[in-house]
C-alpha cells in the first residue's frame, strides 16, 4: 500500500471551507473532554522489557521551551504505510511519560499570555533554525486545514492560531472528535493538505489510530498528531509511519503556527526579511521622519542591510530626504507584481548607501492611483526577500491595503504628539491592530515633538495610561535640527549628531531591530597632550 502522508502538491485542496461548519456546541465538548481523563491511566504497554538490550533514554520535549529553537519538521518516510505492523514492538514502557489533563475550562482562564508573556514567547519563536529558516515569521501558502481536536484548549488554540495573520490565506476548519472523527469524515470527503488530530489516549491506540487514518488519507497529505505522551520512542514511531509532525498538548497557538509554517516551507526562498511598518496617527505627526531617520540608524549605526519603501505614492518624501531623484520606483513594482524578480527589484531601487535602498514614491498627481490590496501585498512579500529589514512609510489615509499591511507587518510603530486627537487616533489604530494580531507583542508607541512652546500637551505618562502602552521613545521638539535636515536632503544623525532626536532614532533602531550597536574600538592615545616629566618618570620606573 503506497504511503498516505507522502508529499505531493497542495494546489488541488484550495477549497473554500465553511469555518463554522465544523463548530459544534460548548456543551457537546465538555461532555467528549470529561472522558478523557481515564486514558492516562490505562497502562501504556503490555510488551516485554528487555532493560539489557538498550538503557532507558530521558522522555524529549518536543514542545519547544522558552529560549529554544522548536523541533524542526521531519520529512516524510519514503517505505509504505502499513498498520499490519505491531504496535509496540519499539516502546519501553519505562520511557513512556503521561501529562496530566487539565479540566476543561480550567486552563482558559490563564491561557495564552499578552504583554511581556507574548513578546518573550514571540522572540523565543524567532530564533533562527539550522536552516536559516524562521517558521514563525513565514506566512502559509492557500491551503486548506483541517483541526480535529478533544481538549477544549486545542480547540481555542487552534481557533486563535486560524485568525494570526501568518495563516491568513489558509483556510481552517475546526472540528470535534480527534482522530475518530476524521477518519470517519475522510471515507467520504478528499483530504486536505494538512490534518492536524488529537489523541489524548495511551501510545498503543495512538498508535492504531493514525494507521486507521493513513487508509482515507489521499497520497501527499501532511498529518501533525498532538498527544499526551512525551517520549522519543513514540515521537520516532510516529514519524517511521509517515507522520510530519508530532506536538504534545497543551498547545499555544504560536506552537502550532511554527510547525505549520515548517511544514510547508520553501526551500527555494529560505530568507524572508522583517517588516516595520510606521504609520501615523495624525497628518504632521513626523510618522515618515521618524521612519526614515530609524531605517537610516539600522543601516549606518547597526550595519544591517535596509530597504525603505514608500507608500505615499502622491505626497511621499523619501526621495526629498535622502535627496534623491528617483523614477517611479514602487509605484512600477505595484502596477506590474506579476512581473518581480529579485532582478527588476533591484533595477527598480536607488541605492542610498551601501547597507541602504529606497523604493521611492513618485510624488505625483498625474495618475489616480488605484492599486489593489493584492499588489501591495505582492510587492510587500517579494521586497522582503531582498533585505534583512524592510521599513514601510505608510500615509495617513485608511484603506483596505493599509489595514491588511499593519496587521500583517511584523512590527509596528505608531507615531503620535502629545495632544488630544492624536490620542483618540492613536487608540482606534492600536486597538485594531491587537485585534488583528492576538498571538502578537503590541505595537510601538513613539511620541514626537515633545516640548513644543506655547502647546499645550498631554504628559507622555498620561498618554500611555490611555492606551495601555508606554510609550516606547520620546522625540524632543527641535524645529532647527529638523528643518536644516530636510531642506539638505540629510538625516539626523548626519544634521545634528550629538543631539538628543540622534539618540533617540539610534535607541529606536536597536528595538525594533532587536540588535545592538556594535562597539568601536577604543582610539589609541597619541602622544600629543602628555606632560613633560611623562618619559622621566616612565625611565624612572
Amino acid at each position: 500500500m503506497s504511503n498516505a502522508f507522502a508529499p505531493r502538491p497542495f494546489e488541488d485542496f484550495e477549497d473554500d471551507f465553511d469555518l463554522e461548519a465544523g463548530f459544534t456546541s460548548a456543551a457537546g465538548s465538555t461532555q467528549q473532554a470529561e472522558g478523557l481523563s481515564e486514558s492516562f491511566d490505562t497502562p501504556a504497554f503490555e510488551a516485554p522489557f528487555e532493560p539489557q538490550s538498550e538503557p532507558v533514554r530521558p522522555p524529549l520535549q518536543f514542545t519547544p521551551p522558552t529560549g529554544a529553537t522548536p523541533v524542526s519538521a521531519q520529512p516524510a518516510p519514503t517505505q509504505p504505510f502499513s498498520s499490519e505492523r505491531p504496535l509496540a514492538e519499539t516502546f519501553e514502557p519505562e520511557a513512556i511519560e503521561a501529562v496530566a489533563v487539565e479540566a476543561p475550562g480550567s486552563a482558559l482562564v490563564d491561557f495564552n499570555p499578552v504583554g511581556e508573556i507574548t513578546a518573550e514567547v514571540t522572540e523565543a519563536f524567532s530564533a533562527p533554525t539550522p536552516m536559516g529558516f524562521d517558521p514563525v515569521e513565514v506566512s502559509v501558502p492557500r491551503i486548506a486545514i483541517h483541526v480535529f481536536a478533544e481538549r477544549q484548549d486545542t480547540l481555542v488554540a487552534a481557533e486563535r492560531a486560524g485568525q494570526d495573520r501568518r495563516l491568513s490565506r489558509a483556510t481552517t476548519q475546526i472540528r470535534i472528535g480527534g482522530v475518530a472523527a476524521a477518519v470517519q469524515a475522510y471515507q467520504h470527503e478528499p483530504t486536505p493538505p494538512l490534518i492536524v488530530v488529537e489523541c489524548l489516549k495511551n501510545p498503543q491506540t495512538l498508535l492504531h489510530e493514525v494507521d486507521q487514518l493513513a487508509e482515507v488519507c489521499d497520497a501527499g497529505t501532511k498529518v501533525v498528531v498532538v498527544g499526551a505522551t512525551n517520549d522519543i520512542l513514540l515521537f520516532r514511531e510516529l514519524m517511521r509511519r509517515g507522520v510530519s509532525e508530532y506536538l504534545v498538548a497543551p498547545l499555544q497557538p504560536l506552537q502550532l503556527i511554527s510547525a505549520i509554517g515548517g511544514l510547508f516551507a520553501d526551500p527555494a526562498q529560505p530568507f524572508v526579511g522583517r517588516s516595520i511598518a510606521f504609520v501615523g496617527a495624525r497628518g504632521g505627526a513626523g510618522a515618515s521622519a521618524v521612519a526614515h531617520n530609524t531605517a537610516y540608524a539600522m543601516s549606518e549605526r547597526i550595519g544591517a542591510n535596509t530597504v525603505i519603501v514608500d507608500y505615499d505614492l502622491p505626497f511621499g518624501t523619501a526621495g526629498l530626504d535622502f535627496n534623491q531623484d528617483p523614477l517611479n520606483g514602487v509605484a512600477d513594482a505595484l502596477t506590474q507584481p506579476d512581473r518581480l524578480d529579485p532582478v527588476l527589484l533591484d533595477r527598480m531601487m536607488v541605492r542610498c548607501t551601501d547597507k541602504l535602498s529606497l523604493f521611492a514614491a513618485p510624488a505625483t498627481l498625474d495618475t489616480d492611483w488605484d492599486i489593489s490590496q493584492d499588489a501591495f501585498e505582492e510587492v510587500t512579500s517579494q521586497i522582503r526577500g531582498t533585505a534583512p529589514f524592510v521599513v514601510l512609510d505608510l500615509p495617513h489615509l485608511w484603506s483596505g491595503w493599509m489595514r491588511r499591511t499593519l496587521v500583517s507587518a511584523d512590527e509596528v510603530v505608531v507615531v503620535a504628539t502629545p495632544d488630544l486627537a492624536s490620542l483618540r487616533n492613536a487608540k482606534n489604530i492600536i486597538d485594531l491592530i491587537k485585534q488583528g494580531r492576538p498571538n502578537d507583542a503590541p505595537p510601538r508607541l513613539v511620541l514626537n515633538q515633545v516640548g513644543m512652546p506655547g502647546r499645550p500637551e498631554i504628559p507622555a505618562k498620561e498618554f500611555g495610561a490611555a492606551l495601555g502602552i508606554h510609550p516606547s521613545l520620546l522625540i524632543p521638539f527641535d524645529p532647527k535640527t529638523f528643518g536644516a535636515a530636510a531642506n539638505n536632503g540629510q538625516m539626523i544623525m548626519d544634521a545634528g549628531p550629538k543631539t538628543k532626536a540622534a539618540e533617540a532614532f539610534q535607541t529606536l533602531a536597536q528595538i525594533v531591530s532587536r540588535r545592538e550597536i556594535p562597539l568601536l574600538a577604543a582610539p589609541k592615545p597619541s602622544g600629543k597632550g602628555k606632560s613633560l616629566f611623562a618619559n622621566l618618570f616612565k625611565k624612572k620606573s
